[in-house]
């Protein structure tokens, strides 16, 4: 059997990223499949965490591994945030659709939240530091924003404009 085929990652500032997803209907194949490209998607391109929304599929998945090893896969399908801490904390944030950019967004330091997994169990998880910043900014994703949005607006359109300038220069 073939490794599952990474997926094409959409880049800030394409208006898709900016899709409200749906619900996932139901964990089938289909949704297994995708769970496994998603993950095959992330850890080609070095990240900790993928929404669906960014490779393009407006439904309510992500894909998560904070782990140093990659070792530790977690999927949440339809995440609902429960409880999130009143702490917050400004951490430096990156994002796959946004290459090349960091910059400073305050979340909260803790939440918990109620998902289902890829077998389609419900789960509730309590999380803090990297994973709990991790869930909230694939989160965004799922509700049509990008973490640059949190950004000044002149830092946003410069952002904007770089990115649109790197892409035109990689299509030369």
């Amino acid at each position: 059997m073939n490794p599952p085929q990474p997926l094409p990652i959409l880049r800030y500032p394409d208006p898709r990223l900016h899709t409200v997803a749906q619900p996932v209907a139901a964990v089938d194949a289909r949704i297994r499949d995708l769970i496994a490209r998603m993950f095959a998607t992330m850890y080609d391109a070095s990240g900790i965490g993928l929404a669906a929304t960014q490779v393009d599929v407006h439904e309510r998945l992500i894909v998560i591994d904070v782990s140093e090893t990659r070792d530790q896969p977690m999927v949440l399908i339809n995440p609902e945030i429960e409880w999130s801490s009143p702490e917050k904390r400004k951490g430096e944030e990156g994002c796959l659709s946004v290459p090349g950019i960091y910059d400073g967004v305050e979340r909260s330091i803790a939440v918990k939240v109620r998902a289902l997994d890829g077998e389609g169990q419900s789960r509730v998880i309590d999380a803090e530091g990297m994973l709990a910043v991790c869930i909230q900014h694939e989160m965004d994703h799922l509700m049509g924003k990008v973490f640059v949005e949190y950004l000044s607006p002149l830092k946003q359109g410069r952002i904007k404009t770089k990115l649109v300038k790197a892409e035109r220069d990689a299509r030369r």
